[in-house]
């Protein structure tokens, strides 16, 4: 499957994943900076070019969703939604969280990955976080560029966003 990469088999107690979306082919030396010492990327859609994935597969294992503006031959093969394994939980990745159709607390996940709105937010709803990380590509309207990272220490998600510009 295009875009995951790697052996996702880590030191479960401590966990690092770099989270990143709505790149639209940009990707910012700050995001490859942050993004450092990740054990895991997952990136929710709008990749925007072919290489990106590929890129960020070589900071860490790379796991990506297609985004509405993902067309073309080189974004067929990239799933819309995925599921990935991070320690004992579970995340699962999209790109538009209103196209969300399951029950993700009933469903065992500890977490949702999304993208698409460029508004970053961090929520937890049924004991499940819900996760944008922002827009991390070109500056879209007034927003600030950004990120996000999830720290899973002992068990526990330590959920945090990271502003690369303001």
């Amino acid at each position: 499957m295009p875009g995951a990469q790697g052996n996702t088999r880590m030191d479960r107690n401590n966990i690092v994943v770099g989270i990143i979306a709505d790149t639209h082919g940009l990707l910012r030396p700050q995001a490859l900076a942050e993004l450092a010492g990740s054990d895991l990327i997952v990136h929710a859609g709008d990749i925007g070019t072919a290489g990106l994935i590929e890129e960020l597969a070589h900071v860490a294992p790379t796991f990506a969703v297609r985004g509405n503006v993902d067309t073309g031959a080189w974004a067929a093969g990239f799933p819309a939604t995925a599921v990935v394994a991070v320690g004992e939980h579970k995340f699962y990745l999209l790109h538009n969280v209103a196209e969300l159709d399951l029950n993700p607390a009933a469903a065992g996940f500890a977490a949702v990955i999304y993208g698409h709105s460029h508004q970053r937010a961090i929520e937890t709803r049924d004991d499940v976080l819900f996760l944008n990380p922002g827009s991390a590509g070109p500056r879209r309207f007034t927003l600030p560029v950004t990120l996000a990272r999830v720290r899973v220490t002992n068990g526990e998600l330590h959920p945090d966003i990271i502003i690369l510009e303001p």
